[in-house]
């Protein structure tokens, strides 16, 4: 083999080792972030769930001060409606 071959030959076995080196260094970050783009996905949905479930509670009870107090304002209405009828009646009394 002539020299300049052999070393065309040494230079490019070298320069194939260090295009692998990089390669594999390039294939683990690309693992490692494909690892924690993972993490940070299932992170953010359990605090979301664990928000939910701490929340969900308290929601109930607004929900329930709420329709409480538009029941409350029904009842008041229904309580006018009753007034009326009860100062219609003591008028019919009063007038017989």
């Amino acid at each position: 083999m002539e020299p300049d071959v052999k070393q065309l030959l040494e230079e490019n076995l070298k320069l194939s080792k260090d295009n692998n080196e990089l390669l594999n260094k390039l294939y683990r970050i690309q693992r490692w972030a494909q690892i924690t783009r993972i993490l940070y996905w299932v992170i953010i949905i359990l605090v979301a769930l664990g928000a939910f479930y701490y929340i969900k509670p308290l929601l109930g009870n607004l929900l329930n001060v709420y329709t409480g107090g538009v029941s409350g304002i029904d009842n008041i209405g229904e309580i006018t409606n009753k007034l009326k009828d009860q100062q219609q009646i003591q008028y019919l009394l009063e007038n017989l």
